[in-house]
């Protein structure tokens, strides 16, 4: 039986181990699809994962990789046939089911998704979760009255992956985007990627929020957590829409009702991994190959061979990676 490439992660007593290793289509946990990968990504999920810093895996082994794309090679499910170009993002892949770190994988046919039309397996990929997470919080705000006539919005953590697609995808559409960083240096990769403004976290006082400040934002997509989306919530508009998608900073959140109940803002939880109904997700994913698509998606990321992969983790915990990392496993 043929053997292929995999990077698979081991909790060994108390600390974590990856390495590659050789495997065959038995290894592979049961599913309808088995696809030929072509492309995987890093996540800051995919990174706590691989190098243990996060309590990530939820089985003593698996093949990593939250995301994958590539080409059915066989399918028990009617709804895929041989040679469908796919992709799966989230779900239980490398945390609990194999994922896409691997030249092969076998999936749950719920789980994948027809690549739509105009989208390369390469693009897939180079938006991944981070930009279906993105994708998702704007169709989300969107149906919650979000438009471009209602003012701006601000993105902050925009330079992660996440942050970046957030931040091309509604210039896209035509937001005035403002992108809140805390890396000064980032400010010209910001702008060229579709920031009107870039504003940097070091001019916001977090010590001195008030329950209601000056209203400014339309709507506010926070990667952050604690104290940011403290101060996001008291500068929104009336009837603005928060899109609350990560605590990098903090999973502490110590604000007031105020702005909810005397602007009616919106704060809705963007939960991309199992929470989207299969016709929200497909419907996600056609809007990013078309309306929501970002100009400068090579710009946003960038590829490294699969070979690469072990040495790439290391800057997503130090917080050095700016944009999206595909990963090719061709390469």
């Amino acid at each position: 039986m043929e053997k292929f490439k995999a990077y698979r992660i081991t909790q060994v007593d108390k600390s974590v181990q990856a390495a590659f290793v050789e495997c065959t289509l038995d290894d592979l946990d049961p599913g309808e699809v088995v696809v030929r990968v072509a492309y995987s990504d890093i996540n800051f999920k995919d990174a706590l994962a691989s190098t243990g810093k996060g309590r990530i895996l939820r089985r003593a082994s698996c093949i990593g990789g939250i995301d994958l794309s590539g080409t059915v090679i066989s399918s028990s499910d009617a709804r895929f046939a041989k040679g469908d170009a796919v992709l799966a993002v989230g779900h239980d892949l490398g945390v609990a089911h194999h994922g896409g770190y691997a030249e092969y994988a076998r999936i749950p046919a719920n789980w994948a998704v027809k690549l739509p039309q105009g989208m390369t397996l390469w693009e897939a990929m180079a938006f991944g979760t981070a930009g279906y997470t993105a994708g998702l919080a704007i169709v989300r705000m969107e149906h919650n009255g979000l438009k471009p006539a209602n003012g701006p919005v601000v993105v902050d953590g925009a330079t992660g992956g996440v942050g970046s697609i957030a931040v091309a995808a509604l210039a896209r559409l035509g937001y005035e985007v403002v992108a809140l960083t805390g890396k000064e240096g980032e400010a010209a990769y910001l702008k060229k990627i579709g920031a009107k403004e870039v504003m940097l976290r070091s001019s916001i006082d977090l010590a001195k929020i008030k329950s209601l400040d000056k209203a400014t934002w339309a709507g506010a997509v926070d990667n952050l957590g604690g104290e940011m989306l403290a101060w996001m919530a008291s500068t929104m508009k009336f009837n603005g829409v928060i899109a609350s998608i990560g605590l990098a900073a903090s999973p502490n959140l110590n604000t007031t009702v105020m702005p909810f109940i005397l602007r009616g803002v919106s704060l809705l939880g963007i939960n991309s991994t199992d929470c989207a109904s299969p016709e929200l997700e497909r419907e996600v994913w056609r809007r990013l190959a078309t309306d929501m698509r970002p100009p400068m998606l090579k710009e946003i990321a960038k590829t490294i061979a699969f070979e690469q992969l072990p040495g790439a983790f290391d800057a997503f915990m130090r917080a050095k990676v700016t944009g999206r990392v595909v990963v090719d496993l061709a390469a």
